[in-house]
């Protein structure tokens, strides 16, 4: 039995819908806009609806070229806004923390690209997303947080606390264009910018969004930028909930600055065996290709056009169809006399150029359409054979596919970043990509640890999180791997060094000290929380000086003090207190590049001044810091 509303209608509402139910009249003046609260609703934009209506130009704004919604700008803004967070290495969590050359980020991709930003600038050849699909079904990212399609049933009013369904259709009451554009918008800003200028990235998407999502890539990387629109066909049959069944889905690609930063495609080895050596020429296996030419404009080049003569039989062969040789009559000559003309086995047939194998590119053109690539159902399978018949997600992506993702954009040992990591699949792809030809393609995941309910196969199975089964779907594919290629990639890097958001490890009074008055100085002398360890306060200093995140980390204690080492010499930190200037010239005398201390963890005062002129006169090359 349905509830009364136990309100007044609201009638422009009730028109506007009206409107929109003959939208087969004038679709496109049906639009989206804010009401006083901020939430979306739909709108009639008057401006195109009174040029549908009038036969003369109507006054309105300036027209351009773009694609704009409610909350563009403030996703502009969220994507520039600065963060006050960290990265809280886990090493329990981790695999082979201290060597592993990969990471993976729990918590919100949008904190994660910014945390990012000052490290890997520039620094990334390849990313790869599967973002979620405006279905109305999948978890809402927003600026400041995320959450399950439940919670935002309930918060947006659809669902009462007991779970009970108060709107019949979400997709027509809160599932909006505009709260995807502005959650996607924002985060492939920032991504582009951790790009290197070789640098490529592959975006999953479906028929809903994929025409937005284009228009937003053109403006981000711009127009010219785009590389193709992939079609994986990921279904053997169609489904049967439409009339028409979506049997693929689209992968955008887009480059940094170049297409030459796109990758060729393998020959197969029966590509390879149409090259053969029958006359054992010395340039090696070649195969035969033509030898005409394009005519422009529909007419042919008289230089271009002349008899070919068969120095063996002395027959004439012209350009047929009155067009052009690829070549002229001087470099003809030379292709004969160097035996790079071919007659036909019988010396009766056309002239054809020889190409060699050794001439002609190390690969093949792609395709647009990839039939070729595995389908949906090997991935679940792919999930099925490491975790049993735990069904721990609805659609991932197959290895295989990303695999070709990987041979299309990244470089043998480039980074690799996914900031939709989902069941991993990217991860997986990379070590398995890395067993094969022994590159060390290194790999950054974020995902957020979308939380599992207990009723879901992964809770029942004690997965608390979306995360938790990314984590342990690599440590299994991993140790497969491994396993497999014991002999052909003994190095083989299968670790990952778990990362994870979180409040800053400063306190308030380290970012506003004019907040703090007079009488409560005392209590703030120490301005690190009290939760945060020496190696929390170190990931802070990577990520602040920009250094690489993977680097190797060693500890060793000086004078009873310990003192964190990252990639040999290249950062020294010692959080410790009672620093002295005994201390501080053994560790100079270590030269590293740069070094930090605790802002309240010398000895005193005059230590804290002395410690610079220490460093300037025994390592004049390191730089000093503190926090």
């Amino acid at each position: 039995m349905q509830k009364l509303k136990l309100h007044s209608p609201d009638l422009t509402q009730s028109n506007i819908d009206k409107l929109a139910a003959i939208a087969d009249l004038f679709p496109n003046c049906i639009t989206e806009s804010r009401d006083a609260s901020g939430q979306l609703k739909r709108s009639v934009d008057f401006d195109q609806l009174r040029q549908e209506l009038s036969g003369s130009i109507v006054e309105g704004p300036q027209e351009r070229y773009q694609l704009n919604w409610p909350g563009k700008r403030e996703a502009l803004l969220t994507a520039n806004a600065p963060i006050a967070k960290t990265l809280r290495p886990c090493r329990a969590e981790s695999v082979d923390f201290d060597t592993t050359q990969n990471l993976f980020i729990e918590g919100d991709n949008l904190d994660a690209l910014k945390l990012l930003q000052e490290t890997y600038l520039n620094k990334v050849k390849m990313i790869y997303i599967d973002p979620p699909y405006n279905t109305g079904k999948d978890f809402i990212y927003e600026d400041d947080f995320a959450e399950d399609s439940d919670s935002y049933l309930e918060r947006s009013n659809q669902k009462d606390t007991a779970g009970n369904r108060m709107v019949v259709n979400s997709e027509a009451n809160g599932r909006f264009h505009s709260d995807w554009l502005t959650m996607i918008y924002s985060r492939i800003r920032l991504a582009r910018s951790l790009l290197s200028d070789e640098g490529v990235i592959f975006i999953s998407i479906d028929d809903g969004e994929v025409g937005n999502l284009r228009k937003i890539c053109d403006e981000i990387f711009g127009e010219e930028m785009f590389a193709a629109q992939v079609i994986w066909k990921k279904r053997s049959t169609p489904p049967n909930d439409r009339v028409i069944g979506a049997q693929h889905d689209y992968i955008l690609v887009y480059v940094k600055k170049s297409l030459l930063a796109l990758n060729l495609r393998k020959r197969t080895a029966e590509q390879v065996s149409r090259y053969k050596n029958p006359d054992n020429h010395p340039k090696g296996h070649w195969t035969a290709g033509d030898l005409m030419g394009n005519v422009k404009g529909g007419r042919y080049v008289a230089s271009l056009h002349f008899p070919i003569t068969n120095p063996r039989t002395g027959q004439q062969h012209y350009p047929s169809s009155n067009g052009n040789w690829r070549f002229n009559a001087s470099r003809v000559k030379e292709l004969i006399d160097n035996n790079e003309i071919y007659f036909g086995e019988d010396d009766q047939g056309r002239p054809k150029l020889k190409r060699f194998l050794a001439q002609v590119k190390e690969g093949i053109t792609w395709t647009t359409l990839w039939d070729f690539a595995p389908l949906n159902t090997v991935a679940s399978n792919e999930m099925t054979e490491i975790f049993g018949n735990l069904a721990t997600f609805e659609n991932p992506k197959p290895v295989d596919l990303i695999r070709l993702v990987l041979e299309v954009g990244a470089s043998h040992n480039g980074i690799i970043l996914d900031f939709f990591a989902g069941s991993g699949t990217t991860a997986h792809a990379t070590l398995a990509i890395n067993a094969e030809d022994g590159g060390n393609r290194r790999c950054i995941l974020v995902q957020l640890p979308e939380v599992c309910s207990a009723d879901s196969e992964p809770g029942r199975a004690g997965y608390k999180t979306i995360a938790e089964i990314t984590k342990e779907r690599l440590r299994r594919a991993g140790k497969k791997i491994k396993q497999e290629n014991l002999i052909t990639a003994p190095d083989l890097d299968i670790g990952f060094r778990v990362l994870k958001i979180d409040s800053s490890n400063m306190n308030e009074v380290y970012y506003t000290p004019d907040t703090v008055s007079q009488d409560l100085l005392s209590v703030q002398v120490n301005n690190i929380r009290s939760d945060r360890t020496p190696e929390d306060l170190l990931f802070q200093v990577l990520l602040d000086w920009g250094v690489d995140l993977a680097l190797p980390i060693a500890q060793e204690t000086i004078a009873e003090k310990s003192v964190f080492f990252v990639d040999g010499n290249a950062l020294a930190a010692c959080f410790e207190t009672g620093i002295n200037e005994d201390f501080v010239k053994l560790l100079a005398k270590r030269s590293p590049l740069r070094v930090v201390f605790r802002d309240a963890g010398f000895a005193s005062d005059s230590v804290k001044i002395n410690v610079e002129q220490i460093f300037k006169l025994m390592s004049p090359g390191t730089e000093v810091k503190t926090i």
